[in-house]
């Protein structure tokens, strides 16, 4: 019998054994050229994409590239994010729940009690690039109130970092970067855009930030590729996230799609999700479409018409990051190294309600070359000169089958889709489901055992607190592996716990409520009043987890 830690290094430094099993496929032994070195690591991250939003999740959305990732690699259906952009980058990247690493809420910066997966693979003699959306970095206050929204708005540039140097991802771990520091951005033309350590401010006429992270991340392949380190590149996109701006070409495909409205777009998908064997009718019932307001037949036809075109504009948005999925991979493959680069694609939450309706904060005025932005009385989405988000009915919509959305610890918000590909090392049959239960935070301890990496008691004269994720690659390589005890989840006052199958969650200023996901995956009938004894004892656990991470009783 071949043990999971010898089949892990006959991978990492030689030639494969094949592994029979109920759980497993029967592959051909590798050959030496596939396995001679660790492997490559990609992470592929979206923004606000709905958990259903892609084929292989029941989508109607073209995603071939997403799709043919899936199929010959593993799915998740019950792998967990943080619910909101910055924590989940946070966890993701450290290893830690982001509560312990500063970024218990948007807009701080990551400390140095936990080191990155950049940091821990660059040390373990990889190569790292990164190119994308960063937002793990608190920007630099300025001293003038005006000033922030001239910023945004291209009227001003700061004649200082965005945030502190030391905050940004090349001082953090990676070789390269290119992106936005900050989280929220106008697509055609982003604020916060960095190349290194210097500001990046001239962009193309035609530019499109889900073009340039592609056009960056395959530049950075070809450069990898020619040396005989690994690599690890972060792919962190900025889209779906709203303000809904996407090319004509892309919403085009779209234009009819969403005419018959929300309800049965999620209908639609759960059908297809139960044909794929994603869920079971039986364990994973369909709650009504939670949309804060009226059914899709109570809209008005000039209503139906707009919100048509707002979930087209998203679908044409994860439509470009398909195609940016799939140049990665072409890249990879053209230059040899696909077979022994692990993928992770996922997204950092669910698909999000909010609609913003004025400038401020992090929402553009105008254009750089003074076109005023309208939030309000537009005919079409999608241009830059307008700036909306697809709201809490598309959004319940995305993430069929399940309730809640971004921000909300119920599992519409804080679930992710997860497809690993991985042909020199996935022991699991192509086109795989699994039910194993996951977080972000185990892809940081994944990376280091799949590296051979050493996570370290001190890091550049820091002390680093333990990590919280538990490897995946057990899973990865032999089809199981120990999970956790217990998942834990707060954001902005939505909290959680899960222990097996049992689920507490509450909204913000909200009794708890449980579930039992085994038989109830969709969270739809309560069993709190039923089981008193079961809601105090993990309501106890939930505080004492708070209290260790710096969070204030609830």
């Amino acid at each position: 019998m071949v043990t999971r830690r010898a089949f892990l290094r006959s991978v990492l430094v030689g030639s494969a054994p094949v592994i029979c099993g109920s759980a497993l496929s029967c592959r051909p032994m590798l050959s030496e050229p596939a396995v001679k070195r660790r492997p490559n690591i990609v992470i592929i991250l979206a923004d606000d994409m709905g958990f259903s939003d892609a084929g292989c999740y029941g989508g109607e959305i073209r995603t071939p590239n997403i799709d043919k990732l899936a199929g010959k690699g593993l799915r998740f259906t019950q792998f967990y994010n943080c619910a909101r952009c910055c924590p989940t980058r946070a966890s993701l990247l450290t290893g830690q729940y982001a509560h312990k690493v500063g970024l218990a809420r948007n807009g701080q910066s990551l400390t140095r009690n936990g080191m990155t997966i950049a940091e821990a693979l660059r040390q373990a003699g990889y190569n790292t690039a990164m190119a994308g959306k960063w937002h793990v970095s608190a920007p630099t206050p300025l001293a003038d109130q005006k000033l922030p929204q001239k910023w945004l708005d291209h009227q001003y540039e700061p004649g200082q970092p965005f945030a502190p140097l030391e905050t940004y991802p090349v001082n953090r771990g990676f070789d390269k970067h290119y992106g936005v520091i900050w989280g929220v951005i106008d697509h055609f033309d982003p604020f916060s855009l960095v190349d290194g350590a210097e500001a990046a401010r001239d962009v193309p006429d035609d530019y499109y930030f889900t073009d340039a992270i592609t056009d960056k991340s395959v530049e950075y392949i070809r450069q990898l590729c020619t040396s005989e380190k690994p690599f690890f590149l972060y792919v962190a996109h900025c889209a779906p996230h709203w303000p809904l701006h996407a090319r004509p070409q892309d919403i085009e495909t779209y234009k009819d799609t969403y005419k018959d409205g929300w309800e049965k777009l999620r209908a639609d998908r759960y059908e297809r999700m139960l044909k794929m064997g994603l869920f079971s009718r039986a364990n994973t019932p369909l709650p009504a479409i939670q949309d804060r307001g009226r059914k899709w037949d109570q809209l008005s036809q000039e209503e139906k018409t707009f919100e048509s075109a707002k979930m087209a504009v998203h679908a044409a948005m994860v439509d470009c990051v398909d195609q940016s999925s799939g140049r990665i991979v072409e890249s990879l493959e053209l230059a040899g190294q696909l077979d022994n680069t692990v993928i992770f694609f996922l997204a950092d939450n669910g698909a999000s309600p909010e609609v913003p309706t004025q400038p401020g904060y992090d929402r553009s005025s105008q254009t750089q070359d003074g076109r005023m932005i309208r939030y309000k009385g537009f005919p079409e989405p999608g241009p830059e000169t307008t700036y909306t988000g697809i709201g809490p009915a598309w959004a319940s919509a995305a993430n069929t089958p399940f309730r809640y959305w971004k921000k909300e610890s119920y599992e519409g918000g804080c679930h992710t889709p997860l497809v690993v590909h991985w042909p020199a090392g996935l022991r699991a049959s192509p086109g795989s489901i699994t039910q194993e239960v996951g977080h972000v935070m185990d892809i940081m301890p994944t990376c280091l055992e799949l590296a051979g990496a050493h996570y370290p008691a001190q890091y550049a004269g820091h002390t680093l607190t333990p990590l919280d994720g538990r490897s995946l690659a057990p899973l990865l390589t032999s089809g199981k592996r120990e999970g956790h005890e217990n998942l834990f989840f707060e954001h902005e006052g939505g909290r959680a716990i899960r222990t097996g199958d049992w689920k507490l969650v509450a909204l913000e200023n909200e009794p708890w409520r449980l579930y039992n996901l085994a038989g109830d995956r969709t969270e739809t009938d309560d069993l709190a009043a039923r089981c008193p004894e079961r809601v105090e004892s993990m309501s106890r656990q939930w505080q004492q987890w708070a209290a260790e991470v710096g969070l204030k009783k609830k």
